[in-house]
């Protein structure tokens, strides 16, 4: 079976609307519908735009034209938009008579989108295995054609059949540059291009190749097709253009009139005399070779210059249209470069003398027509090399447009001949369709939950990526400026990525690190106060997971309720049939015998978002505090049965080497091989370790007997106890209790063996049936007791409340060659109706999360680091052979190292004294001479305060707020080897293990 592609999930924050519509990043495809005078748009925000332009396309207005746009004319109006996609749109075009959009992007998708039909989004109804580039359609056709970086090229039905061909470019060549950038398609033929600069043609029938066209030297940007497909144009980084005759198999002509990579072409022209270019210069080319016998004796004017590269161009009526990298689209007047167009007086002559061209005969009114609105002579391109018209102009060879010039003597150098300048007609658009403001940059801060961002208005943006908004703005400023003023002396592991691509703020989340992110509770600003424990931390990815889909949490909670409704029924009706028929005697079932229930596990059934959830045991114990047991107190006094263990919510403890509460501080150095213990002291010893907050992890007894390090797996007793006042470990954690787990799946093996083999899905809805499994197996143990539920969110106290923007976009994507896929998008406010297709869609992991709090098991990443006294002013704590070497979970705290600190030297009795100081108060540590504070973490410390790589070196001293003896207290002789299981053993929080 095929290993499943990786899942993701990625959320988007919303942007403020500082207008109705528009797009916030550059604009790559436009496409007019001339009936209905509408202008449709794609940007790189994965927005598609409709705009009302209020014009009349079919009629033409000769003295409009000639006036160049000198009358006002209505503005553009916005119409509608879609987020139709999650990248970059890279194409659009319009088919079916102009009743449907289809759009290519860079997120692998090719859609279709039917506004006049009420359409409020597109559908999907291709995709390709890496960003799609372009796409085509013949007139009137009901499919279209798309070509992508996958080197494919597919046709799709436009009502949804799906793909009708592929076609795989690459062929027998197997070239490397065989991705598709442009594509035409006429009646019977398609033509595609990319970087090999090969034209290749195909029959759209079967898939078969024609031939191909060999030419360019780059890059192949654009292709035009003729309306009877015997003649293809083609647009290229080589900055030429080509004419090719698919009959003959050759280029025509080669057209030079641009002097940069040619992006863009457009016509509407069935013959393709007259066509429009642009390049990346921002430059606009009107070609016109109506009337002449050879194309190159045309007429090639420049219409206009934008400041950016042209992505698209396009021409209707008397107007033309262009995008660029900026988000606005510019509109110009057209230029009339027909019979009538204004010439200046000696390119008249010269074209009036070209045997090719006379069949152009100028009207009088071109002829008598005033200087004022003639074609600039500086805005004439030569349509190419061995054009005869306008004439190859020098310095020693201007005068050939004046009569009487001297010709050139043959004893005279040829002068290098000098590029023009080049003057195109318009300076200024007619109308500007002004875009928004989209993201372009960012910084993510050391915290890890705030970000920076620019945009294009150069606006500097403080975002909460836990809340989802903006918290603070700078106005207009350098990102690099605001940066140090709002960055914190943090060091917290990467948990997502941020992505503004799309002119949007993006978070992705990555099942292989999306947990591994924390951050103290008391650091936290809620609007609600919350009763944490001492030390808590939030997992920043369970937090915000938790409540972008809380409605759908709500959602599963309530047919979770529905299910166990008619389970339980059964379990009533069984009741209520014992009541009406009473047996004649009572079998009263022992306290140890299998399947018997505790009266007092309450049944509660927990609500999504915080709302009045019972109190689990184990967020009642400190975790920062050490769990000694009680004397003369067996640890054999949980049941497996007790309420403790039955309570689904119940979590268990890590491992110790899951948390730095349970492992506290240990030795970096191995111990000295003469102190042994057997496997069961190991087990032991692990065992009576302190539990983390509780959260529930796969396979923890599995993992914590194969666990290959167990800091406090060896001890020396100090000859103290530590914190004996705190509340003591809950008797669920006894350390015989994970033999009775391993040993009870084995004498259930019979029965829970048709559980075992029932098939889950691969997906979220797998964990749905996971727990109705476990119902079902409850009830063939149990029949008589009622299910109770398994569904368990994380409560408040781990994710507390967040009340995120309901706009927020919430993507569930899957892993392609190409880059990633998305399977569903939605908002937080309708992932609870999307139930279905989520359950479906999303990974299991995801399931696990949510409906179970749990979390994949991860090793905690620890700092090594040495301890030493602040100039021998206090006792050292090394051991007894200079071991001063430790190591401890990278978020441990300064204020917990200054408490084991004092456990050595300044050992308090049980019951401390009504007042007394902290070690925290009376003891300070320093790194490289600086003063740390009691709240930051190892992790932080080493990256901004040590900043090496080798062990951290830490001093400790005392304020001089308490009295410190000078000499360690003698330790009490006990035996370092734990070799009884059963043994009373007195564990510090943070002990050394030598």
């Amino acid at each position: 079976m095929a290993k499943k592609a990786r899942q993701r999930i990625s959320y988007v924050l919303e942007l403020d609307h500082s207008s109705c519509g528009g797009h916030r990043l550059g604009v790559n495809g436009l496409a007019v519908d001339r009936d209905n005078a509408i202008l449709y748009s794609g940007g790189r925000d994965g927005v598609i735009c409709a705009w009302d332009l209020n014009l009349d396309l079919n009629s033409h207005d000769p003295e409009r034209v000639a006036s160049r746009g000198a009358k006002p004319r209505p503005t553009t109006k916005f119409r509608a938009s879609t987020q139709a996609h999650t990248h970059w749109v890279n194409d659009i075009v319009l088919a079916a008579n102009n009743t449907a959009l289809v759009s290519a992007s860079s997120d692998l998708t090719v859609k279709v989108w039917r506004p006049e039909l009420g359409d409020t989004e597109p559908h999907t109804i291709g995709q390709h295995a890496d960003y799609v580039k372009c796409v085509a359609t013949p007139n009137s056709a009901d499919w279209v054609a798309s070509g992508g970086l996958d080197r494919k090229i597919y046709l799709w039905d436009l009502n949804g059949k799906g793909k009708s061909l592929e076609i795989d470019v690459r062929g027998e060549d197997v070239s490397e540059k065989a991705s598709v950038y442009a594509m035409s398609v006429g009646r019977n033929i398609l033509a595609s291009g990319g970087p090999e600069s090969i034209v290749r043609l195909w029959d759209p029938k079967s898939g078969k190749r024609i031939t191909k066209l060999v030419g360019h030297t780059d890059n192949i940007r654009a292709i035009m097709m003729n309306e009877a497909g015997d003649t293809v144009m083609t647009a290229s980084s080589d900055q030429t253009v080509k004419v090719w005759s698919v009959t003959a198999g050759r280029c025509m002509y080669t057209l030079t009139m641009h002097n940069d990579s040619v992006w863009s072409l457009f016509s509407e022209d069935p013959d393709l005399a007259v066509f429009y270019s642009s390049d990346r210069s921002g430059l606009i080319v009107k070609t016109d070779t109506r009337g002449t016998v050879e194309m190159d004796e045309g007429l090639s004017v420049a219409v206009a210059q934008e400041h950016d590269g042209v992505n698209k161009v396009v021409a209707c009526g008397d107007y033309i249209w262009t995008a660029t990298s900026s988000s606005s689209i510019n509109r110009w007047t057209n230029v009339e470069t027909g019979p009538d167009a204004q010439l200046p007086e000696a390119f008249r002559h010269l074209r009036a003398s070209s045997p090719v061209s006379r069949s152009r005969k100028p009207s009088a009114a071109s002829v008598e027509g005033s200087g004022k609105n003639e074609i600039p002579a500086k805005s004439i391109l030569r349509i190419s090399n061995t054009a005869a018209f306008p004439p190859e102009l020098n310095g020693s060879s201007e005068s050939n447009l004046t009569p009487g010039a001297l010709p050139r003597k043959g004893s005279e150098l040829m002068v290098d001949p000098i590029v023009p300048v080049i003057e195109p007609i318009h300076h200024l658009p007619e109308e500007t369709i002004e875009g928004q403001n989209g993201l372009v940059k960012h910084k993510l801060l050391n915290d890890r939950r705030r970000v920076l961002t620019l945009d294009t208005a150069g606006d500097v943006l403080l975002w909460d990526l836990i809340r989802c908004e903006v918290i603070q703005r700078f106005g207009k400023k350098h990102l690099e400026d605001v940066e140090p003023e709002v960055n914190t002396l943090e060091a917290v592991a990467p948990w997502c990525s941020i992505d503004t691509s799309s002119g949007n703020l993006t978070v992705v989340l990555e099942p292989f690190n999306c947990f591994d992110a924390e951050m103290y509770a008391d650091e936290l600003i809620l609007p609600e106060p919350v009763e944490f424990r001492e030390d808590q931390r939030i997992n920043l990815g369970r937090w915000i997971l938790r409540y972008l889909f809380a409605k759908l949490i709500d959602e599963e909670i309530k047919r979770d309720e529905a299910h166990r409704l008619k389970l339980n029924e059964a379990v009533e009706r069984r009741h209520a049939a014992t009541r009406l028929n009473p047996p004649t005697t009572i079998m009263m079932p022992s306290p140890d015998a299998q399947g018997y229930e505790s009266s007092d596990s309450p049944v509660a059934t927990p609500r999504a978002n915080g709302a009045n959830f019972p109190m689990t045991p184990g967020l009642a114990i400190g975790v920062a505090t050490p769990a000694p047991n009680l004397p003369g107190v067996p640890e054999k006094t949980a049941t497996t049965n007790s309420p403790l263990e039955k309570r689904p919510s119940q979590q268990l403890p890590r491992s110790s080497g899951e948390d730095y509460f349970s492992g506290g501080i240990s030795s970096a150095d191995p111990p000295p091989k003469s102190a042994t213990t057997t496997a069961g002291a190991d087990q032991t010893a692990t065992k009576e370790e302190i539990p983390k907050s509780p959260v529930e992890t796969k396979d923890k007894d599995k993992d914590t007997a194969k666990s290959p390090s167990t800091p406090f797996g060896k001890k020396f007793r100090m000859g103290m106890s530590f914190g004996t006042k705190k509340l003591g470990r809950s008797a669920s954690t006894s350390i015989e209790k994970p033999s009775t787990a391993e040993e009870k799946p084995e004498e259930n093996k019979s029965e829970s063996s048709s559980n075992h083999e029932k098939e889950i899905d691969d997906n979220f809805r797998g964990v749905i049936q996971k727990v109705h499994n476990d119902y079902e197996k409850q009830l063939l143990e149990n029949p008589d007791n009622l299910v109770e539920t398994k569904i368990t969110p994380a409560l408040p106290i781990d994710a507390p409340v967040l009340k995120l923007p309901p706009g927020t976009k919430v993507i569930i994507q899957e892993e392609t060659s190409g880059g990633s896929a998305n399977l569903y998008r939605g908002t937080v406010m309708s992932v609870g109706v999307d139930a279905d297709i989520i359950e479906e869609k999303a990974p299991m992991w995801l399931g696990e999360v949510l409906l179970t709090n749990t979390i994949p098991q991860k090793d905690p990443v620890k700092v090594s680091f040495v301890l030493h006294p602040w100039k021998d002013s206090l006792p050292s704590i090394a051991t007894a052979d200079g071991n001063n070497r430790l190591n401890a979970n990278r978020m441990l705290r300064v204020k917990k190292i200054l408490g084991y600190v004092a456990e050595r030297i300044d050992p308090q009795p049980e019951e401390p004294e009504p007042g007394a100081l902290k070690p925290e108060e009376y003891l300070e540590l320093y790194c490289n001479e600086q003063l740390l504070p009691n709240t930051m973490s190892l992790a932080t410390l080493r990256a901004h305060i040590w900043k090496g790589g080798s062990d951290v070196v830490l001093c400790y001293k005392a304020n001089g707020r308490k009295e410190i003896p000078k000499e360690l207290p003698q330790p009490t002789l006990e035996d370092p080897v734990v070799s009884d299981p059963g043994a009373q053993t007195t564990i510090p929080p943070i002990a050394t293990v030598t």
